[in-house]
C-alpha cells in the first residue's frame, strides 16, 4: 500500500505554518521598528502621553473618599499628589501609584467630606498633568450587607418584575382576538423592541466617554451590536434544519431581548442610589414601572399565535428571563459600577433586538396578513413606538 499524499491534499501542520507565516514576519517587523525605529527618538524629544480615567468616587465611610481609577493611555503614570476641593491631601495608592497601561488603581483620601455637599476631585501625575472629576452630592456609599442587599432587589422587583407579569395578564385578551388583529400585536412588539434597541444604543453611546480611551468603547459597541445577532443566529441553527422559529421560541426570544435592556434600566436606578440621587431613583422606578408594563405584553403576543396554551410555569419562567435581570442591573449598579461592563451589556442588548426584528418579520411575512407593508401591521409597529416613547416620558432623563 502506497503512503503517498494525493495531489492537492495539504497536511494539517503545512497549512498551519503557512498560516502562521505572516503573523511571525509581523512579529519581527514590529520588533525591528521599536529597537531600530524612531520610537525613542520621539520618546526622547516629547513628553510621555498620560490618561487617567476615573470609573468611580466612592464614600465608604465619614472621612474617608475612595477613588478607582484606570490607565486608558499607552503609558505608564505615577500618581504624585491629590487634590480635594483644591486643597492638597495624604492619601493611599494600592496596588502601586505607578498604574501600568490598562491598569486600575484605588486611591483612598482621608477628607472630612459633608453629606450633600458638592466634592471635587484632582489627581496630579509625576509630570504635573492634571484630571479632575465633580461629585455633585457626596453621600455614603452603599456597601455589601444584607439591608442595601434586600432594598436594591426589592427595586428590582418593582421596576422589572412586577410590570412585566402584569403585562403577561394580557395573554387572555390577545387569545381571543383576530388572526388579522394578533399580527397587529406582533407588528406592535416589533415597534416596541426597535424602541428599546435604540435606547439601548443612545444610553451605550453616551457610557463610551466613561470609558478609557484604550478600552475603545465604541469598538465595545460594534462587538455588541453586530456579533450578538450573528451569535444568536448561529447557535439557532445548531442541532436542527433551518426554519420558521416557533410561537414560544420567539416569545423566549422577546423575553431575552428585553430582559437585557431591563438590565441597563437596573444599573440606571441603582447608580442613581448609590451617588445620592434619590429623587432620581425614585422618579425612575415610577417611570419605569409604567414603561416596562408594555413589554409584557410584546412577550405574549407571539404565543398568542399558538393553538396550545403556554403552562403557568412557562409563563413564570419568561416573566423571570425579561424582569430578572433588572435585580441584577440594580446590584450591579448600586455596588460597582463599570463603565466597560455596562456598554458591552448594553450593545449586546441592542444587537439581540436587531435579530429578533428579523426574525418577527420574517414570521409576520409568512401569513396570511400581508407582513409589516400591510397597513394594519404597519400602524402598529408605529403604535409600538408612540407607545413607548409616551410611557417613556414618566421616566427622568
Amino acid at each position: 500500500m502506497s503512503d503517498a499524499q494525493p495531489a492537492g491534499e495539504v497536511r494539517p501542520l503545512s497549512l498551519a505554518l503557512k498560516g502562521l507565516f505572516p503573523v511571525a514576519l509581523l512579529a519581527v517587523f514590529l520588533a525591528l521598528f521599536v529597537r531600530f525605529g524612531p520610537l525613542g527618538v520621539f520618546h526622547a524629544a516629547f513628553p510621555p502621553v498620560e490618561e487617567l480615567t476615573f470609573e468611580r468616587i466612592a464614600f465608604p465611610e465619614e472621612g474617608l473618599i475612595r477613588i478607582h481609577l484606570v490607565n486608558g493611555g499607552p503609558e505608564p503614570v505615577t500618581i504624585a499628589q491629590v487634590q480635594v476641593d483644591e486643597a492638597y491631601w495624604e492619601h493611599t495608592v494600592e496596588p502601586s501609584r505607578v498604574v501600568e497601561r490598562l491598569a486600575g488603581a484605588v486611591v483612598e483620601v482621608h477628607y472630612p467630606w459633608v453629606d450633600g455637599d458638592p466634592v471635587a476631585v484632582t489627581i496630579v501625575t509625576s509630570t504635573g498633568v492634571t484630571f479632575s472629576e465633580e461629585v455633585d452630592v457626596a453621600t455614603r456609599s452603599p456597601e455589601v450587607s444584607r439591608r442595601y442587599v434586600v432594598t436594591f432587589t426589592l427595586l428590582g422587583v418593582y421596576v422589572g418584575v412586577i410590570p412585566v407579569f402584569l403585562g403577561l395578564l394580557w395573554l387572555p385578551f390577545l387569545s381571543g382576538v383576530t388572526e388579522r388583529w394578533l399580527a397587529f400585536f406582533l407588528s406592535f412588539t416589533i415597534g416596541l423592541l426597535i424602541f428599546l434597541g435604540v435606547d439601548a444604543v443612545e444610553g451605550a453611546f453616551e457610557l463610551t466617554e466613561r470609558v478609557a480611551s484604550a478600552f475603545q468603547g465604541v469598538g465595545l459597541m460594534v462587538l455588541g451590536v453586530v456579533g450578538t445577532p450573528l451569535i444568536i443566529q448561529a447557535l439557532s441553527r445548531l442541532g436542527r434544519t433551518p426554519g420558521e422559529t416557533s410561537a414560544l421560541g420567539l416569545s423566549f426570544l422577546v423575553a431575552v431581548v428585553i430582559g437585557l435592556h431591563n438590565l441597563g434600566e437596573g444599573l440606571a436606578i441603582g447608580t442613581a442610589y448609590s451617588v445620592g440621587e434619590v429623587t432620581l431613583g425614585t422618579t425612575l422606578v415610577f417611570g419605569f414601572l409604567i414603561h416596562n408594563t408594555t413589554e409584557g405584553l410584546g412577550i405574549v403576543a407571539p404565543i398568542a399565535q399558538a393553538k396550545t396554551r403556554p403552562s403557568l410555569a412557562t409563563l413564570g419562567l419568561l416573566g423571570l428571563i425579561a424582569g430578572a435581570p433588572t435585580i441584577l442591573g440594580t446590584l450591579i449598579g448600586g455596588f460597582s459600577f463599570s463603565p466597560i461592563a455596562n456598554v458591552l451589556f448594553l450593545s449586546v442588548g441592542a444587537g439581540a433586538v436587531i435579530q429578533v426584528v428579523i426574525v418577527l418579520a420574517k414570521h409576520l411575512s409568512r401569513g396570511d396578513t400581508g407582513g409589516l407593508t400591510a397597513p394594519l401591521n404597519a400602524v402598529g409597529v408605529v403604535t409600538g413606538l408612540v407607545m413607548m416613547y409616551l410611557t417613556g416620558l414618566f421616566v427622568a432623563a
